[in-house]
């Protein structure tokens, strides 16, 4: 796949918005690159799991998708149906600091 410049808004538990650049192959790498970035930083609040969207526009074309975290997390945590798949999520999971699952 090719790589896309996106940019990611993610609300904290504050509701305050956290947005980010990114450039990524997939929807949830862009998604994964942002959680990575800004979990953990001081300036921003707890990031929540369950219904907390983060919003993805993909530029050229432009294309804006909005995915809850928790189904990303799920998405993420199933089992793999190809060896390109595993591939990604175990890179993923890298990412994020999750380690083997």
């Amino acid at each position: 796949m090719a790589l896309k410049a996106c940019t990611v808004v993610i609300h904290d538990l504050n509701d305050t918005a956290h947005s980010l650049d990114v450039t990524a192959e997939t929807l949830y790498e862009a998604v994964a690159q942002a959680l990575a970035t800004v979990r953990g930083q001081d300036w921003v609040g707890e990031i929540g799991r369950g219904l907390t969207t983060a919003t993805v526009k993909v530029r050229n074309p432009e294309v804006t998708h909005i995915v809850k975290v928790q189904d990303f997390e799920n998405w993420l945590n199933r089992g793999c149906k190809s060896p390109k798949d595993m591939a990604q999520k175990a890179r993923l999971r890298q990412m994020l600091g999750m380690g083997k699952q």
